[in-house]
């Protein structure tokens, strides 16, 4: 069989291998095992339905301090007509939870007694008095726990497949259980591969990469009730690999080998799967994640034992979590004998036009909020590397094949990450990047909300206000008529929309180069030199706009700029494009440059602000976000960054109604 990879539509890989564990004998549970009641048994499945043993409670017991009495001596009690009853005759003290006595078949409250002593007086022992005197009759069984209240004996208390809670637990020690039988926990063996990887904690040389996909491996497969064995790192060598799958599959349910599969020539997985066990699948029609294979390997190589499945895991980050979702979650829910709940989901509208592979399914992750009546989506960074894209995203959407993506105000199906009450509290922005809204979106979590942000730009921060897509957009925009920030471009963006516009920072503008200045960059005007490379912000960017004014100003055309045609979405972006050598300058804030090291070439100063619809500005939604601005712990915190000043921060600038 070729190695060339060949996708298939997922539905077809899941058939596939829904064929071989059936032939194999390893389509339903793998086992059952017996394991003591106690803390640790939280998680597990049960393998076989509870009945009870004993009924809870298994006496009537009284349901609070009291005397036990027949209900039918205290008939015709009344404040002007009290009741006296004998003790350990008529009535017998009882603590919450004792037995009741055989004759009994009610409780009176001991604060609804009158304690007497022989003499009639008040007793001064309330609890053994010689006679208690009632002024309200009760009826029978009021104040008293039944037996069987809670539970009978030999009803069903709790089913075969139940996922244990921390109540199931109680509920099961209490009709008289001490064991359990559950499902066997599925071993799965991580085994991640390549020269260029190296373990968490060891200092990185440039082509070297943190290993970090088999510790989000694991954590998903013991979140998902399996048992997770990492192995050490691999090198790419198919003997040694072959012999790692081999020794794995000895002692384990299910192999993941990372990183999976490729076109290139040290496809090792692909090559190992045929070497011991079936190829069934050899790329996966989806995207991320579509170079996962999917195979049968044996634990011997004589082939005298059934074989197990083995999973080649895509490299990437994101695809390898995502390849986790699509194949290991609903196995492992197979050989637990649970079902893989859907997520909760909503209807969101895309906030921009998003275009995908026509034969693939996609996967696209996404940060939600509500703005106004609506429910957005706004689509974050596509990359399969991106980690952080998931860590950001509120949910994920799929975009089935054959609809080549989908345009802006399309609805679309989000399975959420977060709770909607999340949501709720989220505040969306979507404009400029500033390094200051990281900073506030660590305090609005003390104050029960969440700030989601899109870097789309100022420009593009505006155009979603107009579209009602966000709460607020960052904006550094300079008009270059009259000198001034942003307002202009609110006049003219926003013309019928009211708004405020808030300072947020005052910052510093200038060029990101390598450390000590390597070629001598000294301003603008050194970007046409030979041999430099610039690179650029995204169009509709402030920092893109400022830089063209004073392209301008220099009489410099942009097409004589090397790289002023690549584009990067973030000042932090641009800094890691100049300190990985992609570019040797790029302009940006001082901020950035000292968060990669980089040497930092002052040369303007601009105002960023905040621009808020009137609506959202006097909402409750907000009111922590613009409270924060004038709090002297923030201010300091942002003023400790290179480059700002904060003296205009929570400023009214303006106000167009």
């Amino acid at each position: 069989m070729s190695v060339y990879l060949h996708d298939i539509p997922l539905p077809e890989a899941q058939a596939r291998l829904d064929a071989a564990l059936q032939a194999a004998g390893r389509s339903g549970r793998l086992g059952v095992e017996e394991i003591p009641l106690d803390e640790h048994a939280l998680g597990r499945v049960l393998a076989e339905p509870v009945w009870a043993k004993l009924s809870s409670p298994h006496y009537h017991a009284a349901a609070m301090d009291g005397f036990a009495v027949r209900a039918e001596d205290t008939a015709g009690a009344m404040p002007t007509a009290p009741v006296m009853l004998i003790c350990n005759e008529q009535a017998s003290y009882l603590d919450t939870g004792d037995p009741l006595p055989d004759w009994a078949n009610a409780v009176i409250p001991i604060e609804n007694v009158e304690p007497l002593s022989e003499s009639g007086q008040p007793a001064s022992e309330p609890r053994r008095p010689w006679a208690i005197r009632i002024r309200a009759g009760i009826t029978p069984w009021q104040h008293v726990r039944p037996l069987g209240e809670d539970i009978v004996a030999t009803q069903l208390v709790l089913p075969e497949g139940q996922v244990l809670r921390a109540v199931d637990i109680g509920a099961i020690a209490a009709c008289g259980h001490s064991r359990i039988r559950v499902a066997r926990r599925p071993r799965v063996a991580i085994i991640p591969t390549g020269n260029e990887l190296v373990p968490i904690g060891q200092p990185v040389q440039a082509g070297e990469i943190i290993e970090y996909n088999s510790l989000v491996l694991a954590a998903q497969v013991n979140a998902w009730g399996g048992e997770a064995h990492r192995y050490p790192i691999t090198p790419d060598d198919f003997e040694q690999i072959r012999s790692r799958v081999l020794e794995a599959a000895r002692e384990h349910d299910l192999i993941l080998l990372n990183a999976g599969s490729s076109a290139g020539s040290e496809d090792f997985s692909a090559r190992v799967v045929q070497a011991v066990g079936e190829l069934l699948v050899h790329g996966v029609a989806v995207r991320p994640g579509h170079p996962a294979i999917l195979g049968m390997v044996y634990p011997d190589t004589e082939r005298n034992t059934a074989p197990l499945p083995l999973i080649g895991v895509p490299g990437y980050p994101v695809s390898a979590a995502l390849t986790g979702e699509i194949f290991v979650k609903p196995l492992l829910a197979r050989w637990l004998g649970t079902v893989v709940e859907e997520p909760l989901s909503v209807t969101a509208t895309l906030t921009r036009k998003v275009t995908s592979p026509a034969g693939d399914d996609d996967y696209l992750r996404v940060a939600v909020g509500r703005v106004g009546e609506r429910l957005l989506a706004a689509p974050l960074a596509r990359g399969a590397g991106v980690i952080t894209s998931l860590v950001r995203a509120d949910g994920i959407a799929l975009i089935p094949r054959g609809s080549q993506g989908l345009p802006a105000g399309a609805p679309v199906r989000v399975y959420l990450y977060r709770s909607p009450a999340e949501l709720e509290r989220t505040i969306f922005a979507i404009g400029s990047h500033d390094i200051a809204l990281d900073l506030l979106a660590q305090h609005l979590a003390e104050r029960q909300r969440r700030l989601a942000s899109a870097n789309v730009g100022s420009l593009g921060g505006l155009v979603a206000l107009k579209r009602g897509e966000a709460h607020l957009a960052g904006s550094h925009l300079l008009d270059t008529q009259s000198g001034e920030y942003n307002l202009a471009y609110v006049r003219q963006y926003l013309p019928d929309v009211p708004v405020k516009v808030v300072a947020l920072v005052g910052r510093e503008q200038g060029l990101l180069v390598r450390k000590g200045n390597p070629l001598g960059i000294r301003s603008l005007l050194d970007l046409v030199r030979p041999g430099v490379r610039f690179v650029n912000r995204q169009r509709g960017a402030g920092t893109r706009v400022l830089l063209d004014y004073h392209l301008v100003l220099l009489g410099l055309e942009p097409s004589a700029v090397v790289g002023y045609n690549q584009e990067e979405y973030t000042h932090l972006a641009v800094a890691a494009a100049v300190a990985s050598g992609r570019a040797d300058c790029g302009l940006g804030i001082a901020a950035a440059a000292q968060a990669l090291d980089l040497d930092f070439i002052p040369l303007f100063q601009e105002r960023y602000d905040l621009v808020i619809p009137a609506e959202y500005y006097e909402s409750d939604l907000l009111a922590p976000l613009l409270d924060l601005l004038h709090q002297p712990k923030i201010r300091q915190a942002v003023a400790g960054l290179p480059g700002y000043d904060v003296s205009p921060m929570g400023e009214l600038i303006a106000s167009f109604e």
